[in-house]
């Protein structure tokens, strides 16, 4: 069974394992029903409902028994039941009180030996600025669509000691974050994750192992952090990513007109950096950004001109 490129997890793929805890369609239904609760659209609530699912995300997530793991959105706790029994401590970050509060109830009863490996906060991923205990060494989580590259770079930023991760993410969004300079689907996610990470597509989930099933289909992408490749200021890179892909169809000179303070000083920065103004941004790789960046500082000074 394939483990990246586009090897296809859906129901029933073989994965058949011991009675293990996981939870299935009914027993996910079941719990929402005695919350009260009806997933919703606005926190993108899809609950995986495939224990085979569940159990090959985290055989794929390549985790061992040191590990602790941030898992963001754990919803009903599909994947929480999965990682507990293989890592060291589960830190769950939850949005919604109601299940952040059910969590470790479902937990205990399913997988009472475990239930000391489990913290659950409830808080806002997008909030987060840590976590309790040891220092996180990995994240795995199925990402709400509408939130996913943010909350995924708010917790390379914030929780730097993660250093590998899977996330299972919309399949469009996985395509963003992994996609090379020059592909169509190369922007602003796949030059910010780049900055932390060395991203790649890990498989393709099926949407009917959801429940409520989603329009489209979804992507597992895998990370392994690695160094800045270069040591310029972050901030200063991402302002030059947001400002050279908000225009993505105009040459770098208009685009970066506004943030250079004008076309004729984007020129300038552009060439000072080695960067073809007449190029556009995703032609870019992060590398040049960073020269980007650095160059605008020698511009402001007005030393000298660069040869054209």
């Amino acid at each position: 069974m394939p483990e990246s490129g586009d090897g296809l997890i859906g129901p029933g793929d073989g994965l058949i394992g011991p009675a293990d805890g996981l939870l299935g369609p009914a027993e996910v239904r079941a719990i929402a029903a005695r919350l009260g609760l009806r997933p919703t659209k606005a926190l993108g609530q899809n609950f995986v409902i495939d224990p085979n699912t569940v159990r090959r995300i985290v055989r794929v997530a390549a985790l061992g028994p040191d590990d602790v793991v941030v898992e963001i959105g754990p919803g009903v706790g599909s994947l929480t039941l999965g990682l507990l029994p293989v890592v060291q401590r589960v830190v769950a970050v939850e949005v919604d009180s109601t299940l952040a509060a059910a969590l470790p109830e479902t937990v205990a009863a399913r997988l009472p030996a475990y239930r000391g490996r489990l913290q659950v906060i409830a808080a806002d991923a997008l909030a987060l600025t840590g976590v309790p205990g040891a220092p996180p060494t990995a994240a795995v989580a199925n990402l709400p669509y509408n939130i996913a590259v943010p909350v995924l770079l708010r917790v390379l930023e914030h929780l730097p000691t993660i250093t590998h991760g899977l996330v299972m993410v919309q399949a469009e969004v996985a395509e963003r974050l992994c996609a090379p300079p020059g592909r169509r689907v190369y922007g602003v996610p796949s030059v910010k994750a780049a900055w932390y990470a060395e991203m790649r597509r890990a498989g393709s989930v099926s949407r009917t192992v959801f429940w409520p099933a989603p329009r489209v289909g979804s992507g597992l992408v895998a990370f392994s952090r690695r160094p800045p490749p270069t040591d310029a200021d972050r901030r200063a890179v991402f302002a030059v990513v947001d400002a050279a892909f908000a225009q993505r169809r105009k040459t770098l000179r208009a685009a970066l007109a506004g943030w250079a303070g004008g076309a004729a000083e984007a020129e300038w920065v552009l060439r000072a950096a080695g960067v073809d103004p007449g190029a556009r941004g995703e032609s870019l790789a992060l590398a040049n950004f960073a020269r980007i960046a650095a160059a605008r500082p020698a511009a402001t000074e007005g030393r000298g001109t660069p040869s054209r």
